[in-house]
């Protein structure tokens, strides 16, 4: 059996669809999903990515017999994919022309080649610093009263490029999207983030 490396990685799952969440909402993508984290999130909605063995160890080359030309946009997730070295992926993508968006908690070291990155930090494991200032995006998910001040204070750290976005928790979205809003009221620099996706049944 071949082990997970960085030229073959424990691939979850990779499909089509259109990105539901931040900057990019609406715009179609494709996403490989790699298994494998540590960060432990206990409202993570992706838990079975959690456990890298798992998950099929594919190659790179395997992974992109998936994209077609029309895959303009390919967007890395897990799972917490900054566990692998993303080099040698993002130079494939790269090299087919792809544009490459990342999703990460930031608690590993950044590796690879990125158009976007979106730093979606979690309290279980701080993103190392050198995240705040290469992030395009700030994504803080919310689950109760207290993320609102523990978002602001990655805010404060990010670049003023960043875009900054509060995401309700989707399993107590009903309870946080009030709460939410009355902070943006109050706090113009933050946009709304919802996962378009689950509302329109896509993955």
């Amino acid at each position: 059996m071949v082990a997970a490396d960085a030229m073959n990685l424990p691939l979850m799952e990779a499909f089509r669809t259109v990105q539901g969440e931040g900057a990019h909402t609406g715009r179609p993508s494709f996403f490989f999903r790699i298994g494998g984290c540590d960060v432990g999130c206990h409202w993570c909605d992706v838990k079975e990515s959690w456990d890298a063995g798992k998950h099929p160890v594919t190659s790179l080359d395997d992974m992109m017999d998936n994209l077609r030309k029309e895959d303009e946009t390919i967007v890395i997730t897990g799972g917490e994919p900054l566990m692998w070295n993303m080099g040698p992926l993002t130079e494939k993508l790269k090299a087919a022309q792809k544009r490459v968006h990342l999703e990460t908690s930031g608690a590993y070291p950044l590796t690879g080649t990125w158009d976007w990155i979106c730093l979606s930090p979690k309290k279980t494991k701080a993103p190392r610093p050198e995240w705040y200032q290469v992030a395009h995006e700030l994504k803080v998910i919310i689950y109760n009263q207290d993320d609102l001040r523990w978002a602001q204070e990655h805010a404060n750290q990010c670049a003023d490029h960043c875009i900054l976005y509060l995401q309700p928790e989707w399993s107590r979205r009903e309870r946080t999207l009030p709460m939410i809003i009355d902070f943006l009221e109050l706090n113009p620099s933050w946009r709304l983030s919802l996962q378009t996706h689950k509302y329109i049944g896509m993955p």
